[in-house]
């Protein structure tokens, strides 16, 4: 047994804190198809953690913290691990911190339209508890199935649903923290109109654990829907774009609006064009008329519509297929990228060409040009896949936008810069991440310019 894992088996107990091998060899991960060594680090380049810790209290997480803070040990902080793989390749570490046994319901405030959750509670857990009361979180993460609320809030993965409901950033309300050095610290409250205490909400929001470790999060939550229904087009990209204009200056309120890739579009039942899928939510009726309203901005399209389960269906595949929980990081790569929203059609269209023969499938949010790419990796051909990505982080920055290697193998990751940052902002990041983590202990290497 290892000092480490000693000294936490002391402070927690044996149930709590497994050695690494032990860990990654019996699977105590819950889907170890998705995470390869934490960071996608190897073991022949540096070594891996000594133990994964399991505290069950925000009282145990913080002792953690401030022991490691004490022996300057170096952390990852994760939920169930679904996002582990995601971010910069990262430096060694001493253990792995996991929020998965935080999985209470706190308090549900349903006439107020807000809950509060322990860090580890798994999305799709939350959201059967509040459809019981009629209500729902306006998220629409990647792995729903299995992601904590706070990993969706670490890596602000909103989803298709930001067209309506806006971002992780605008759904969190308050939450408390555990500081580097086991401190706990707290932020806005328990109402939708808070003004208590600084704004840590956003600053906590896609940092990707290297400011601190969330242990719960206040959200603001919406009525369900009486009624929900998805159109999906397609057509050549002419037909495409000229409809998409039509419907971004219609009086048409979609709660999602995706452009969509041609593999994508075919795993739906279509041709296999690019396309687009709108979903609508509200009452019958006005559902009814916004859907019979688009399908007449789409006359020179195919369509279909979807209800009921096929609705729910049709979203949960186009997660699935950008964000696949049953492959491994070695064998495709997943991008975040952004683009000014007129240029979206004509960005797919050359992906098709720069990307002939590769098999592909992206989508991009239409009202804010955000969205991802994912792209099966050939690993005996990581240089011309580099030259590649270097391409398409061209094209998307001469439109204004950026593109970001969310997932890929350690060695093309190495090969090309993860974050590709390259504001004015830097400087900022790194002079907040030392006033909350000055030993760089928390998620070390990780977040933009190695921070």
């Amino acid at each position: 047994m290892t000092t480490i894992t000693g000294t936490l088996v002391d402070l927690l107990s044996d149930a709590q804190v497994f050695p690494w091998d032990t860990w990654i060899t019996q699977a105590a991960q819950p889907n170890p198809a998705i995470l390869p060594a934490p960071m996608a680090q190897s073991a022949t380049q540096s070594p891996p953690p000594a133990c994964v810790v399991y505290p069950e209290t925000e009282a145990e997480l913080a002792a953690v913290m401030a022991c490691a803070h004490q022996n300057r040990w170096r952390v990852i902080p994760f939920g169930q691990g679904t996002k582990l793989a995601w971010g910069g390749v990262g430096t060694a570490v001493d253990l792995m911190v996991s929020t998965a046994r935080l999985n209470h319901i706190v308090h549900h405030a349903v006439g107020d339209l807000t809950v509060t959750v322990e860090a580890g509670v798994k999305f799709t857990d939350l959201q059967a508890v509040l459809v019981k009361t009629h209500q729902f979180l306006a998220l629409d993460p990647a792995y729903a199935d299995q992601a904590t609320l706070g990993g969706i809030v670490a890596t602000a993965d909103a989803g298709a649903w930001r067209q309506r409901y806006g971002g992780v950033r605008d759904m969190l309300i308050g939450l408390t923290l555990v500081r580097s050095d086991g401190q706990i610290a707290k932020a806005g409250g328990q109402v939708v109109k808070n003004v208590a205490g600084y704004d840590l909400m956003k600053l906590m929001t896609g940092a990707y654990g290297t400011l601190g470790i969330v242990s719960q999060l206040t959200f603001r939550t919406y009525p369900l829907p009486e009624a929900s229904q998805t159109v999906v087009m397609a057509g050549e990209s002419g037909a495409i774009a000229a409809t998409l204009a039509a419907l971004k200056q219609s009086v048409l309120t979609p709660v999602a609006f995706d452009l969509l890739s041609p593999r994508m579009v075919e795993n739906l039942g279509l041709p296999p064009q690019l396309g687009l899928a709108l979903q609508f939510q509200g009452i019958p009726d006005g559902v009814a008329e916004q859907v019979t309203r688009s399908r007449q901005f789409a006359q020179a399209l195919n369509c279909q519509d979807l209800v009921g389960a096929a609705d729910v269906y049709c979203w949960h595949t186009l997660g699935n297929q950008v964000c696949s929980p049953q492959t491994s990081p070695n064998d495709l790569i997943v991008l975040k990228l952004g683009i000014l929203p007129s240029a979206a059609v004509t960005l797919l269209t050359e992906l098709d060409l720069l990307l002939a023969n590769i098999a592909w499938y992206g989508r991009i949010h239409v009202s804010s040009g955000v969205g991802r790419v994912a792209i099966a990796c050939d690993q005996h051909d990581i240089e011309g896949m580099r030259e590649k990505l270097l391409k398409l982080r061209a094209r998307c920055e001469s439109e204004r936008g950026f593109l970001t290697l969310l997932q890929a193998p350690q060695s093309l990751k190495q090969a090309v810069d993860v974050w590709g940052y390259s504001g004015s902002a830097l400087s900022l990041m790194k002079r907040i991440k030392a006033q909350f983590d000055p030993l760089a202990l928390l998620s070390p290497g990780r977040f933009v310019g190695d921070i």
